[in-house]
């Protein structure tokens, strides 16, 4: 049976206490499977009690970032390098459209950040665009989100998101464990059921509707119908 990851983006939403009450709703609610991976990606400010609230809760929840530096641990003012953050993450969110378009975050930058990422064991999530938007070597896991379904409400359909992914397997999943493909972009409880099923399709990546705690248990939900 497949990995299905479900990975929840909150971008610069949530101070602390707003994040440990989520951790708190959702943790106790998750199903628990092998296959079934769930991430949090909170704030940097956030990251060191979401960790610690999942590890007191036992909660089946890994933690993520949403960025990491392509540089190393050193003087580098402002940035957040994988060397310091593998003490509290195991996965990092890298090259989503957002960093592109405002900060201008460069193909040549996000392959200097997978490398940084699969130097300290923390695996990167790499986000595409489309089946030919450039993949760094060492990527194993890659989500596909198009322009137009970031934010607006109006996501891609299932049988072409899958078809997409089917071609980034085709080109990038040689690697030793094959390439897995997540799906982000105006996901939602009620659409997401369509997307995990489809073939190509490893799970999603949700921003907006990860914010909500019960409406990010709905979609977690989802992986007792499969």
């Amino acid at each position: 049976m497949k990995n299905i990851w479900i990975i929840a983006n909150w971008k610069s939403n949530k101070n602390i206490a707003e994040a440990l009450d989520w951790i708190s709703k959702v943790g106790p609610n998750l199903p628990k499977r092998e296959n079934f991976k769930v991430v949090v990606c909170p704030s940097f400010s956030a990251l060191s009690e979401v960790k610690k609230a999942i590890t007191v809760g036992n909660f089946p929840l890994i933690v993520g970032a949403q960025d990491l530096s392509p540089l190393g641990a050193g003087a580098y003012t402002g940035e957040e390098s994988a060397e310091l953050l593998k003490e509290l993450i195991d996965l990092a969110i890298l090259g989503h459209s957002e960093r592109r378009q405002n900060f201008g975050e460069t193909d040549e930058m996000l392959a200097k950040k997978v490398a940084q990422a699969n130097a300290y064991s923390i695996i990167p999530v790499v986000c595409v665009q489309s089946s030919d938007t450039p993949v760094p070597e060492g990527c194993k896991l890659i989500a596909y989100e198009p322009i137009f379904a970031i934010g607006t409400g109006n996501p891609d359909t299932p049988e072409n998101a899958n078809q997409v992914a089917g071609v980034l397997k085709e080109k990038h999943g040689p690697a030793p464990a094959g390439l897995e493909v997540l799906y982000g972009g105006s996901v939602t409880s009620e659409n997401a059921k369509a997307f995990i099923f489809q073939s190509n399709i490893n799970g999603l990546l949700i921003g907006k509707a990860s914010l909500d705690a019960e409406e990010f248990i709905k979609i977690c939900k989802v992986m007792e119908l499969i």
